[in-house]
C-alpha cells in the first residue's frame, strides 16, 4: 500500500527481534529505514538485505549519551518522521544480590538511553512526526522471580510517553507506547525455553499461545499511520489477553 512513502524512520535496536520486525514492516510500507544496532553489525546487515528500499545502518551503544549524540550528528540534520525507541535490556535483578553495574546498565539502556535518544533527535523530527516507545505489560503487573527492575523501567517509559505527548502536542508530534506481553524473540528465547515457565504462560493465555514479533510490528505500523492520527499519550497493551 505504501502508506509511509516519503517517510524516514529511525529504529533503535533494529538488528533482531521486535526491532527487526518493525523495520521490515515500516519498510514494506515505503519508509526509508535508519537501522540502529550496538554490537552485531552482521545481524544489522542481514536485516538491511531483507529491506527492498533505502536502509542505512547506525551504530551506537544506547547506554552512552556521547555515542547517541554522535549517531544523531551523523545524520547531518536530515529530517525524521518516525522514531521507534526499541533498544533495551531484559534480565534478572534479584533484590539482595543484583549487581550494581547491571542495575546501572539496565537503567542506562531502558530509561536514560531512551530519553537521551529522543532529546537529541528532537530537532530533526518534523512537525506531525510520530514517536513510538517500546514498553511492556510487565509495567502493569507484579513480577516475581527477581525481575523487579525491568518492569520499573517500563513503567518509566509509560510515564515519559504520557508527558511527552502533552509536551510535544504543539508540534503535532504524537507519542505512544506499545506494551507487548510474552513474545518469542531472541531476547526472551532462553527464558521461554524453561518448561515450567512456558507451561505457566500458556495456561494463563486466553489463546493458549505466545505472541509474535510481526503482531507487535503491525501495531507499531498502525500507530505510525494516518489511521491513528487522533491517538497520543497511550501505552497500548498487546498481550492477547494475558494482561487485561
Amino acid at each position: 500500500m505504501g502508506i509511509l512513502l516519503g517517510k524516514t524512520a529511525l529504529i533503535t535496536g533494529g538488528s533482531r527481534g521486535l526491532g527487526r520486525a518493525i523495520a521490515l514492516k515500516l519498510a514494506g510500507e515505503g519508509a526509508e529505514i535508519l537501522l540502529h544496532y550496538n554490537q552485531n553489525r552482521a545481524a544489522a546487515e542481514a536485516v538491511a538485505r531483507e529491506i527492498a528500499g533505502p536502509c542505512r545502518l547506525l551504530q551506537a551503544d544506547i547506554r552512552s549519551p556521547q555515542e547517541i549524540e554522535a549517531m544523531i550528528a551523523s545524520l547531518h540534520g536530515a529530517p525524521l518522521d518516525i522514531l521507534v525507541n526499541n533498544a533495551g535490556i531484559w534480565g534478572q535483578t534479584p533484590l539482595g544480590s543484583a549487581a550494581l553495574d547491571y542495575v546501572e546498565s539496565m537503567l542506562d539502556a531502558n530509561v536514560k538511553g531512551l530519553f537521551w535518544t529522543t532529546q537529541v533527535a528532537l530537532p530533526l523530527l518534523r512537525e506531525g512526526a510520530t514517536i513510538i516507545n517500546m514498553s511492556s505489560t510487565a509495567a502493569r503487573v507484579g513480577i516475581a522471580a527477581g525481575r523487579s527492575l525491568y518492569p520499573a523501567t517500563k513503567a518509566a517509559v509509560d510515564s515519559l510517553t504520557k508527558s511527552w505527548a502533552l509536551e510535544l502536542a504543539p508540534r503535532k508530534i504524537r507519542v505512544n507506547a506499545v506494551a507487548p506481553g510474552y513474545v518469542e524473540t531472541d531476547m526472551t528465547a532462553a527464558y521461554l525455553a524453561k518448561p515450567d515457565v512456558i507451561r505457566g504462560i500458556l495456561e494463563r493465555s486466553p489463546f493458549g499461545r505466545l505472541g509474535n514479533a510481526e503482531e507487535v510490528a503491525d501495531l507499531v505500523l498502525f500507530l505510525c499511520s494516518p489511521a491513528s492520527q487522533w491517538i497520543t499519550g497511550q501505552s497500548i497493551n498487546i498481550s492477547g489477553g494475558f494482561v487485561v
